[in-house]
């Protein structure tokens, strides 16, 4: 059997969230290169602060500004950051107990060795160059200098101006490992043909295909080749543009039964204004020039009208 196809994948997305008048109040000190923590009903000082305080759930209201300078609590070393982390070389991660708070916070300790990280030791916030009101207007915590003075600390007014909202960037890279059917698949597709399996127990046709069949588990071990020309079944209307779109809303993502196929998958419907897309519509698939093609589904640019009667109802009723 050929060996079975492997990609990396990267999912990522921009989250946006509101911030609230708690946490808006903390970004926007962060911004203005100041801490603000939360004071408590039971008279701890936390930070970042809570939105409600956990012993009374009432919302926190009362915020007071604490020093740069902290006690690292604990800490773990970092031989190998990865993407996204503060620091593209080894650091460690700390908790630090800022003078004026009850509680540690987490975050960075630049540092060249795990030599020179104890608990115990002194360190301030090192801020970032441009602040924009994020967790990331902290760079990274650095140790004090033996011998150099800490200076006293004056709280100052914690009347900022918020922080609204945060956009914080999310991403996973893995690596997804076809199965031996679909990796037939996806060969097939780099010639231009697209495959199924057959379940030899009911006879259907999987399209991508499944190892088994998952009406019956039945192992699928028949391939068959499809036609590129199907029925639309189901079928959304995209119109709220996001980050990263390439194609321009209103635009229809579609469920598209393909001849001889016995479960639709989903593409895109081109070529045809998006209110005039319709269950039951033959479409035939537009593949892109040979040139661009790969072991991917995107080898087929999307599916469009055929100009043929619509499928009776019947037809593709059990498939929707």
């Amino acid at each position: 059997m050929s060996r079975t196809l492997s990609a990396p994948v990267t999912v990522a997305f921009d989250y946006t969230r509101s911030t609230g008048p708690v946490l808006g109040r903390f970004f926007g000190g962060l911004r203005d290169g100041r801490l603000l923590a939360a004071t408590l009903s039971d008279g701890s000082v936390v930070l970042p602060p809570p939105e409600y305080d956990p012993v009374t759930h009432r919302p926190v209201t009362d915020l007071v500004e604490v020093s740069p300078v902290g006690t690292v609590t604990s800490w773990t070393w970092v031989p190998e950051p990865v993407d996204g982390q503060p620091f593209d070389q080894p650091f460690a991660f700390v908790l630090v107990r800022f003078d004026g708070t009850t509680a540690p916070m987490l975050h960075a300790l630049d540092v060249a060795s795990p030599d020179e990280v104890r608990t115990g030791m002194r360190v301030r916030v090192r801020w970032a160059q441009e602040r924009t009101g994020h967790l990331t207007d902290i760079a990274g915590v650095e140790p004090l200098a033996p011998g150099e003075a800490e200076g006293a600390f004056s709280p100052g007014d914690t009347e900022v101006d918020p922080v609204t909202g945060i956009v914080t960037p999310v991403s996973v890279d893995y690596v997804y490992a076809a199965s031996p059917e679909e990796s037939s698949f996806y060969r097939a597709l780099a010639d231009g043909r697209i495959v199924g399996q057959r379940c030899p127990e009911c006879g259907k046709v999987y399209v991508p295909p499944r190892s088994a069949c998952p009406a019956d588990g039945t192992p699928t071990a028949e391939e068959v080749e499809l036609s590129d020309t199907g029925t639309v079944t189901t079928f959304c209307v995209v119109n709220v543009p996001f980050l990263g779109q390439k194609i321009t809303p209103p635009y229809v993502s579609a469920y598209v039964l393909l001849d001889g196929a016995d479960i639709a998958f989903l593409h895109l419907i081109l070529d045809i204004p998006a209110e005039e897309v319709r269950m039951g519509m033959r479409v035939k698939a537009v593949w892109k020039p040979r040139e661009e093609w790969g072991t991917t589904i995107e080898n087929i640019s999307h599916f469009a009208p055929t100009g043929e009667p619509d499928a009776d109802y019947d037809t593709y009723k059990h498939h929707l």
